[in-house]
């Protein structure tokens, strides 16, 4: 797993050493003038303000009572900062309903069909009964590019015609799923702006009908981030957190952006665990999100030697 998600951080991990050599170089040797650098590098790989304010404060600090710090120390004070601002229990996979229901929710284009297949094939491999409910029903080319991934995926999937009501396609999947025998229901949503109030309540309605099916439903709900969209997935984040009880985060298309940085953001700002993380296209490519095996794809030590070579 750990190789994989350094493949899917490749663009991620370039920038941000090739940053940190920038940051640490010797033209101008100054505390002052590298906690400049630091600060400005920090900001471009969309860490945050927030986040990036916490690292320099702490990187003031640790200068002013430990004096003059080699390359070496700088680099790994930065990752054991990031590594405490972003480490959390890890939240493990349990199926607790019977069925488990997963309602997954996210805007257009963020990823929400690919992941929902990714998951369908995460919960199958470990022996799950899995069905999925394409409560998309407003993109007319929703329910066939699920059926390709269910197919993929090897698992049952549960839709109607395009324009149907989407809590309706909600209800039948919830109980073709407990006629069936499932164990685990994903539910796709239709994508919707975080701002536009009226779709959001269609989503509120969805989760009411999952419930009156099956007690206790939906048991999680996933929202799907787009990685390469920075700061603006953090916005998202906090819209949907407060409409909707979020209980889980995947960050996708980390193996297209170079601003992985958001990931870091979002775990150390929001109450919101992240839980998985989409690596590439590939049905395989989604790994759990752990924050040791995150920051060490980060700053792998070949590539922090790397970036200590290229600062001298």
């Amino acid at each position: 797993m750990l190789d994989r998600l350094r493949r899917g951080l490749e663009k991620t991990r370039k920038s941000f050493l090739s940053g940190l050599a920038r940051a640490l170089s010797r033209e101008d040797s100054s505390e002052d003038k590298m906690v400049g650098r630091m600060e400005e590098f920090l900001l471009s790989t969309d860490i945050g303000v927030t986040t990036t304010d916490k690292l320099i404060l702490k990187l003031r600090q640790r200068l002013r009572e430990h004096g003059n710090e080699t390359d070496s120390q700088v680099l790994s004070f930065v990752r054991d900062e990031i590594l405490g601002l972003i480490e959390k229990p890890r939240v493990h996979d349990t199926v607790t309903g019977n069925p488990h229901v997963i309602l997954v929710v996210g805007v257009n284009g963020s990823g929400k069909t690919t992941t929902i297949g990714k998951l369908a094939r995460v919960y199958a491999s470990k022996g799950e009964k899995v069905l999925i409910a394409c409560s998309d029903t407003f993109r007319a080319a929703a329910g066939e590019q699920l059926e390709v991934w269910a197919s993929r995926a090897g698992v049952d999937i549960v839709r109607q015609k395009h324009g149907a009501d989407p809590a309706s396609v909600a209800f039948d999947g919830a109980e073709a799923g407990l006629a069936r025998g499932a164990t685990v229901i994903l539910i796709d949503t239709a994508g919707r702006l975080h701002t536009k109030v009226n779709l959001m309540e269609e989503l509120k309605k969805i989760g009411k009908v999952l419930g009156r099916k099956i007690a206790g439903s939906p048991h999680e709900v996933l929202l799907v981030l787009d990685a390469s969209t920075g700061q603006n997935a953090l916005v998202q984040a906090r819209e949907f957190g407060s409409c909707l009880g979020v209980t889980g985060i995947v960050l996708t298309k980390l193996d297209g952006t170079a601003k992985g940085g958001v990931v870091v953001a979002i775990a150390s700002e929001l109450d919101i665990p992240v839980k998985y993380l989409g690596v590439g296209e590939c049905l395989e490519d989604i790994v759990e999100f752990d924050s040791s095996e995150f920051v060490d794809a980060l700053l792998c030590e070949d590539g922090a030697e790397r970036a200590r070579a290229g600062a001298v």
